[in-house]
């Protein structure tokens, strides 16, 4: 009997071990921002997929109706301080509110000389038009300023004459430099922010036999092409782990909507927008050895979006086989 009672309690001891295992293993995975973990030991194929979602595009327009864009409600629940940004899809630093906000300005250029006009000897001093390079028109030009100042010698003694009394000059006065005015700097609109990449992982669970999405972290770019952006290069703004997120879309459901313009009365939130995949993408990264976008591996952008294509042919039709072996 007493043996029985011994056994009885080490199973429910065993038991309770590998619950609370389980659970937290659970709990660390959602630190890298998947919203629904699955434990590593029911991950039977894993592979960590890019992909670039154009928000211009008719499939992704949902999520880009006017005055509920994505960029939108992320970039104004940073600023209020219900959303952490990150400065990459590692998610091992931070950026401030203010750092974001400084990430998706530009400086006005607009007034700025080109190079051809610095070629031909000209200035900030010159800017503003007029008849006289800087002068409004018709008003004339203000005289440069004098003072007069006791005449020194080559040795820089003040100079006198045979009387003993100070010989003064009238001198040309410098003014100071002017000080250079700060460029103002703008916000992007947030239609100008239509790039978004997404991280996931592709996971084939063995318990419930069947391949998952799971989304860890998305990221807000400011695209090439965007006005201001005179580097002509994409550069991101922040990450934002995808589990918060979530959190975001649900907390805010009157802003973050994926509009249905079949039927107002069924617009979805964008985390089921997420969920049931109502978007449309390609694939920049894959996995690989030397962290390499598809179009560095393959040469050129073109066929780096041929690889794309290719690349989730395969992975259909490596979940397709799994199922006919």
């Amino acid at each position: 009997m007493k043996s029985s009672h011994i056994l009885a309690a080490l199973t429910a001891g065993l038991t309770l071990s590998l619950s609370a295992s389980a659970q937290e293993q659970a709990t660390t995975a959602s630190s890298n921002g998947s919203n629904r973990p699955i434990p590593t030991s029911d991950q039977m194929f894993r592979k960590t997929i890019w992909r670039q979602i154009d928000l211009r595009e008719k499939q992704n327009k949902p999520m880009f109706s006017e005055g509920k864009e994505i960029s939108r409600v992320i970039i104004e629940a940073v600023k209020r301080g219900e959303l952490q940004a990150y400065k990459g899809d590692s998610l091992t630093s931070t950026y401030t509110p203010q750092e974001v906000s400084g990430r998706m300005s530009y400086a006005d250029k607009g007034n700025e000389l080109s190079e051809e006009e610095k070629a031909a000897g000209f200035s900030a001093d010159d800017m503003g038009g007029g008849d006289d390079w800087g002068t409004p028109a018709g008003a004339k030009k203000a005289a440069p300023k004098t003072e007069r100042r006791q005449k020194l010698d080559a040795a820089g003694k003040p100079m006198k004459d045979k009387k003993g009394r100070a010989i003064y000059e009238t001198v040309a006065v410098t003014p100071p430099p002017a000080a250079a005015k700060p460029k103002p700097n703008y916000e992007y609109r947030y239609k100008d922010l239509y790039e978004i990449e997404l991280k996931e992982d592709m996971i084939f669970d063995k318990k419930r036999s069947r391949m998952y999405h799971d989304i860890k972290t998305i990221t807000l770019h400011v695209p090439s092409a965007a006005p201001g952006n005179v580097s002509g290069i994409e550069s991101p703004i922040a990450t934002f782990k995808y589990s918060d997120l979530v959190k975001v879309f649900r907390n805010n459901p009157q802003n973050a909507i994926w509009f249905n313009a079949q039927n107002d009365a069924q617009h979805k939130n964008l985390a089921d927008a997420f969920e049931l995949w109502l978007f449309n993408s390609y694939i920049t990264k894959v996995s690989n050895p030397g962290d390499s976008m598809l179009s560095d591996v393959y040469g050129t952008e073109r066929d780096g979006i041929l690889a794309a294509q290719q690349t989730a042919s395969d992975l259909v039709e490596y979940e397709y086989n799994l199922w006919s072996f």
